[in-house]
């Protein structure tokens, strides 16, 4: 039974604390949290946990209530609660690449991370834009997909963490047929959605409104949406954002595409927050992702809640159940 590693992220953060919570969990599949296994013992210390954390060494039968398996990847230096430290970057680094290795090698079936801060990251000099497109470069592959996803909605987006300023110009033929392709395929494969039903995202106001309000939607999108119908795909062409997430309109839809990142997910977030989950479309394996931040100021007073976490950890078992890894 192959393991589902669970990256601590930011050890200033809320990361170690919300890992540790997951000690009140018995699943089928062992949880290896990759983290410094002294800082945890000591941030259980102040929050009044009583864990037994136990080394991770290969055991294929999950632990039991109360008892977490770690594998121990060392800090740089000590941890002060909500003080980012340039110096523990590449301890950070160091569970993403882990967890990836284990992945892409078939020690694992993937990974759920918890927040890392992007910011602390490249002040110690590593180039660094997130989750997603570390493992889009660890796999080797030319194209992912952000889906964020709560029980009644998932967004897609075509583009991440890209100013707003370079969002039209990134929005071209090839990456939104990349980016469709993916995400219909993952909705049949992973999601088991036979005939998925999407709906899209215009990128200016009122999708345009006939090119007086910007001409993307028509001599970009829709030409590429057009296609996907032709071949028999459910799916929209772009529609103004403002209205496209309403009841009505969601009310039949699989997913949405959104054209950039606070187009569709401040409306998910609104109605899922601390439920939803982060979800790499695209990758040889499953990765799964808490949909907030750091959030330093709360890191060791026991105020952190862990409910996303846990929610990506299920989706993430489930994935590896339906996938029989």
């Amino acid at each position: 039974m192959l393991p589902l590693y669970v990256t601590s992220g930011e050890p200033a953060g809320i990361g170690p604390d919300i890992c540790l919570s997951l000690a009140d969990r018995v699943d089928e599949r062992p949880l290896v949290v990759l983290a410094d296994i002294e800082m945890l013992q000591q941030r259980a210390n102040q929050l009044g946990m009583n864990v037994e954390l136990i080394a991770y060494q290969g055991q294929i039968q999950s632990s039991l209530k109360g008892q977490l398996f770690v594998e121990h990847v060392p800090l740089a230096k000590t941890v002060v609660l909500g003080q980012l430290d340039s110096a523990n970057a590449a301890y950070v680094l160091e569970q993403l690449r882990r967890s990836a290795d284990y992945a892409l090698s078939g020690q694992s079936v993937g990974v759920a991370t918890a927040p890392v801060q992007k910011s602390i990251i490249n002040d110690a000099g590593i180039a660094f834009s997130g989750h997603t497109e570390f493992y889009q470069e660890s796999a080797a592959i030319e194209r992912v997909v952000m889906m964020l996803a709560t029980k009644s909605l998932r967004v897609a987006l075509a583009t991440t963490h890209l100013p707003l300023r370079d969002v039209p110009d990134a929005i071209t033929t090839e990456r939104l047929q990349q980016v469709i392709d993916i995400l219909i395929h993952d909705l049949k494969i992973k999601f088991k959605i036979a005939q998925p039903r999407i709906l899209v995202c215009g990128l200016n106001p009122h999708a345009g409104e006939d090119g007086y309000l910007g001409r993307e939607e028509i001599e970009v999108i829709n030409p590429v949406l057009e296609s996907y119908r032709a071949q028999g795909i459910n799916m929209s062409l772009s529609l103004p954002a403002d209205t496209l997430f309403t009841p009505e309109n969601l009310k039949d839809a699989d997913a949405v595409l959104a054209m950039y990142h606070d187009q569709g997910l401040p409306v998910l977030k609104s109605q899922g927050f601390g439920e939803a989950v982060n979800i790499t479309l695209g990758l040889p394996f499953i990765r799964t992702s808490v949909d907030h931040g750091t959030a330093l100021s709360l890191a060791g007073t026991g105020q952190a809640k862990a409910s996303s976490l846990h929610v990506a950890v299920d989706l993430a078992l489930s994935m590896a159940s339906t996938f029989q890894i």
